[in-house]
């Protein structure tokens, strides 16, 4: 009987890098989160998961060493174009700790994502020393720039992902392949829950909704709000003639005329959420959950290809991705 694939991951958010890993066949043993909000989240979506509420720096990786796959979505203001980039003298980067990690546990696999400003020329030095300290600990790395829209969400969001395997793993790791020609439009994702209050204009709505959306933005406790992000975005929005000033608690009604706004429903599934995942009834928390999570269907096409290249049993050379900027 084939064992399923285990998992320790660190700074999890809402759960869609976890939820698309457990797509991918992985089981978690634990998930590390330091906000009590999104543990508790967590919890009422999946109860069964084993969920430690600490910082980090205070989680010890030893009782979980030989896992198959070591993950997290480490902090990505210390690198986010939006903030001041401060990279490794921000007190926020968690790299070094996702470093010491791996030397604890030695999991087969690893797999870290952070924001595109992580690629930027600024952050070259310190890009290959985070990457040259985890070949020196033993794995084969690679990195990529993954467009979210190009596995099905229907968002404009490159996200980094780093892959290692170890060096004893014969396997050999390629990123999924992209499929942007699958991903539904907003209007075509969307359609059914604009028209669920009865709004006649759904369909005229979704036709013309014909483009993917640009980055839902999730923002910060104290700069976050119920919103679709900054001036630039919501212009994108209104060319698909939404309304993204501020998020609505219902879908349009009968009789509705003008920008139709969205719900947090409607933004978790452009997110890659299933209609089932729950973030709670208070708009801002629950914007700011979706708005700073990985998606799902991106977690899940990764995970499914460390899973064949941990799963393969042949010798086979690992070719390591170009390390792009």
């Amino acid at each position: 009987m084939i064992q399923p694939l285990t998992c320790v991951e660190i700074c999890t958010g809402a759960g869609g890098q976890a939820l698309g890993l457990a797509m991918a066949g992985f089981v978690h043993v634990v998930l590390v989160e330091y906000e009590q909000e999104y543990v508790d989240n967590m919890k009422r979506n999946r109860p069964e998961w084993p969920i430690a509420c600490m910082d980090v720096h205070d989680f010890s990786g030893l009782p979980y060493r030989g896992v198959d796959l070591f993950a997290g979505g480490v902090p990505c203001p210390p690198f986010s174009v939006a903030g001041k980039q401060l990279g490794k003298d921000d007190e926020r980067d968690l790299f070094p700790e996702a470093i010491r990690l791996i030397g604890e546990i030695r999991p087969r696999a690893i797999m870290l994502e952070n924001v595109r400003g992580f690629l930027d020329p600024v952050f070259d030095q310190y890009r290959e020393h985070i990457l040259s300290s985890i070949e020196r600990l033993g794995y084969r790395v690679a990195i990529r720039l993954l467009n979210a829209n190009d596995y099905g969400v229907s968002q404009l969001r490159p996200r980094v992902v780093i892959v290692g395997l170890r060096n004893d793993e014969p396997g050999t790791f390629l990123y999924p392949m992209p499929h942007p020609e699958k991903t539904p439009t907003v209007g075509q994702l969307l359609y059914d829950l604009m028209k669920a209050e009865g709004w006649e204009g759904a369909a005229a709505w979704a036709k013309q909704a014909d483009r993917i959306a640009p980055t839902i933005v999730g923002g910060s406790k104290k700069h976050g709000g119920p919103d679709l992000g900054p001036t630039r975005a919501r212009k994108a929005w209104a060319e698909m003639q939404v309304n993204g000033v501020s998020i609505a608690d219902r879908a349009p009604e009968k009789g509705f005329v003008g920008m139709p706004r969205l719900t947090p429903r409607m933004i978790a599934r452009i997110q890659g959420f299933p209609d089932t995942w729950t973030f709670g009834d208070k708009k801002t928390k629950a914007c700011r959950m979706i708005g700073n999570a990985f998606p799902p269907p991106v977690a899940k096409a990764v995970g499914e290809s460390i899973k064949e290249a941990l799963n393969a049993h042949a010798s086979i050379d690992f070719e390591r991705a170009q390390r792009v900027s």
